[in-house]
C-alpha cells in the first residue's frame, strides 16, 4: 500500500450510481476508485477481491435495501482485507472471520466517524456535467459513532447541542448482520465458484458473533401506556387538521399489519394500491411483495376497517376497496401518487413528538416518556407483535411477520411471556395438591 494512503476509503457508490456501472468491465467505475485500488497492496488482489464483492452486490441491487445493508458490511470486510489483514478475500478462512468480526466490535479511531451521506464530492461547477470530477469525502468512515436517539432528542428539547458520543459499540443485532452479509456474500462466491469454502460458515453457530439478543426487540417496543398516548396524539392531529388524516392512517397500517415501511412505501417493481387489500370471505388481506421480494399477505384485524373508511373518505373514494382498484394507497398532499420513506418517518416523528409533548403535560412517569423520545417507525411492528403474541398462535403471528423462521418469531416475542409463563406455576405445590 502507498505510504499515503493510511485510512479507509469508500469503494462503492449509491444504490442509483452502482447499478448504472457496466458489470462486464471496470469501465464505468469512478477514477478515483480504480486509483486507490491500483495504488493497494497487489498481494492482496485488490481489483480481484473488488470485482468479486461487485459482483455480490450486483445479485442484490433488486433491493435497495438490501443493496445498502450488504454493501456497508461487505464494504467493510473489503476494505479489512486490503488495509488490515493484507490479503485477498477470496483467500480468508475461518481464523481469519474471527478475527474481522473481533474488529468490528472494536476498529481502531480512525475507521470510526459520524454519519456522513455522501461518499463521494463532486469537483466542478453548480450545475452537473459529465466532464465533473469526483474525489473520496474526507470525513466519510466504515463505522459511525452517534448519539442514541435520546440523547439527541432531550438535547433538542432543552435547545442545547447534543454532547459528543465518548465510544463505539456494535449492538448484537448489528453483530448478527455482519455476520449474516458476510456469510451471504462467501455463499454467493462458493456458487459462483470463486471460493472453495465458507469462512463464515466455519464459525461456531454457538459464537457470540450469532447469539441472538431478544431483549434488544424487547426493548424496542412501545409500552401500553405509550402506545394509548402515540394513537390518541395521531387522532387529535387528524381532528385538528384533516392532513394529518394521513399521518393517522399511515401510523395504524405500519402498526396493524405489522409493516416494514418498505411493505408500506414499495420497492422497485411494485408499489401498493388501495387494490392491494382484497376480500376473501369475510374477511380481509393486505397483499404486498415483502422482503425478498416475495409475494406475501397479512390478515387484516376487522377493527383496523374502521381506520381505512376513514381515510378512504377523505380521499372521496369509496369506503372500501374493490377488486383491482388502483389508486395509490399513500399520496402527496397535492395528489401525487406514493411517499418517500424519508416522508413518512417524518410524518410519525412528528407523531412521536407530539405524544411526548402530551404525556410531559400530564405528569406521566419520566422513564415512560424518555423511553417514547428513543422510539422510531420500526418499534411500531415491534409494539403490535408484542401486544398481540399472548393471544394469537405463533405460527400465525409469523406468516403476518412475514418471519422465514419461526424461531425468530418465538425468540423475539414469545419470550415477553415469561412473566405469565411465570405466574401460571408460582402457587403450584410440591405437597399436598
Amino acid at each position: 500500500m502507498s505510504a499515503g494512503i493510511v485510512k479507509p476509503f469508500p469503494l462503492f457508490d449509491s444504490y442509483p450510481e452502482f447499478r448504472q456501472l457496466n458489470f462486464n468491465d471496470l469501465s464505468k467505475e469512478r477514477p478515483v476508485i480504480l486509483d486507490l485500488l491500483r495504488q493497494a497492496d497487489q498481494s492482496t488482489d485488490p481489483t480481484g477481491s473488488y470485482l468479486a464483492v461487485r459482483d455480490f452486490l450486483h445479485s442484490y441491487d433488486g433491493n435497495e435495501g438490501t443493496f445498502n445493508s450488504y454493501r456497508t458490511h461487505v464494504e467493510r470486510l473489503l476494505l479489512w482485507c486490503i488495509l488490515v489483514a493484507k490479503q485477498p478475500i477470496l483467500s480468508m478462512r475461518r481464523t481469519d472471520a474471527e478475527a474481522f468480526m473481533e474488529f468490528c466490535l472494536k476498529p481502531p479511531a480512525h475507521w470510526i466517524g459520524p454519519v456522513v451521506k455522501s461518499r463521494f464530492v463532486r469537483v466542478g461547477a453548480r450545475k452537473k456535467a459529465p466532464t465533473d470530477v469526483y474525489v473520496i469525502n474526507d470525513a466519510w468512515r466504515p463505522f459511525n459513532l452517534t448519539q442514541p436517539k435520546v440523547v439527541r432528542k432531550l438535547a433538542d428539547e432543552a435547545n442545547v447541542e447534543a454532547p459528543a458520543p465518548t465510544a463505539y459499540r456494535m449492538s448484537s443485532g448489528s453483530v448478527a448482520q455482519v455476520f449474516a452479509a458476510c456469510q451471504s456474500f462467501f455463499q454467493f462466491c462458493t456458487d459462483e465458484d470463486l471460493a472453495d469454502a465458507n469462512p463464515f460458515r466455519a464459525v461456531k453457530q454457538k459464537s457470540r458473533f450469532t447469539q441472538r439478543n431478544t431483549r434488544e426487540v424487547r426493548g424496542r417496543s412501545l409500552t401500553t401506556l405509550q402506545w394509548d398516548f402515540v394513537i390518541e396524539t395521531a387522532e387529535l392531529m387528524a381532528d385538528e387538521d384533516p392532513e394529518h388524516e394521513r399521518t393517522l392512517f399511515i401510523l395504524v397500517t405500519l402498526f396493524s399489519l405489522y409493516l416494514r415501511i418498505s411493505d408500506l412505501v414499495g420497492r422497485e417493481g411494485w408499489e401498493p394500491t388501495m387494490g392491494s387489500f382484497q376480500k376473501q370471505g369475510d374477511d380481509w388481506w393486505f397483499h404486498a411483495i415483502r422482503k425478498g421480494n416475495k409475494k406475501d399477505k397479512v390478515s387484516v384485524r376487522h377493527d383496523y376497517l374502521a381506520y381505512l373508511k376513514r381515510y378512504r373518505a377523505t380521499l372521496s373514494l369509496s369506503p372500501l376497496p374493490y377488486p383491482g382498484e388502483q389508486a395509490p394507497l399513500l399520496r402527496t398532499l397535492n395528489g401525487r401518487a406514493g411517499l418517500s420513506d424519508r416522508h413518512v418517518r417524518a410524518l410519525i416523528q412528528g407523531v412521536f413528538d407530539r405524544a411526548v409533548d402530551r404525556m410531559k403535560a400530564d405528569g406521566q412517569p419520566e422513564d415512560e416518556i424518555t423511553n417514547l423520545r428513543a422510539a422510531s417507525l420500526h418499534w411500531l411492528r415491534h409494539t403490535s407483535a408484542t401486544f398481540d403474541a399472548e393471544f394469537r398462535d405463533m405460527k400465525d403471528l409469523q406468516a403476518d411477520l412475514g418471519h422465514e423462521s419461526l424461531s425468530t418469531t418465538q425468540d423475539n416475542y414469545y419470550d415477553s411471556l415469561d412473566g405469565k409463563r411465570a405466574s401460571s406455576v408460582r402457587n403450584l405445590r410440591v405437597k399436598g395438591h
